[in-house]
């Protein structure tokens, strides 16, 4: 069973950049989809991004479309979240989250089975 270990937040200025982390153990994410999810004070959790291990297939919410990008390393030990031209708004609390790839039907929380803490990104205007 994969544990997930998520880090990289912080404060940072809009249009600033950040690199999230999320560092597996007990297994690599081979054969897992990996995703990158976000709640905001108040507001529902909102799918950010995902990658599938199986075809490097990715997926990404509409509002982060072209600012960020999700990748892994050679050996699926980690997943990055590379976040520019950060806005206020994606001011939140990130996870990451695991699901083994024969369960992982698309971006959706409620499909993920495995869940690192959070890591803070705050971005002041």
């Amino acid at each position: 069973e994969v544990q997930l270990q998520a880090s990289g937040g912080g404060l940072v200025q809009a249009g600033g950049s950040l690199r999230l982390s999320c560092a597996a153990s007990g297994s690599t994410f081979d054969d897992y989809a990996v995703g990158w999810f976000r709640q905001a004070p108040g507001k529902e959790r909102e799918a950010v991004s995902c990658i599938s291990s199986t075809n490097g297939g990715t997926y990404y919410g509409d509002s982060v479309k072209g600012r960020f990008t999700i990748s892994s390393d050679a050996a699926w030990n980690t997943v990055y979240l590379q976040m520019n031209s950060l806005k206020p708004e994606d001011t939140a609390v990130y996870h990451c989250a695991a699901v083994v790839e024969g369960d992982y039907n698309g971006c959706d929380d409620y499909d993920f089975d495995y869940w690192g803490q959070g890591t803070l990104v705050t971005v002041s205007s």
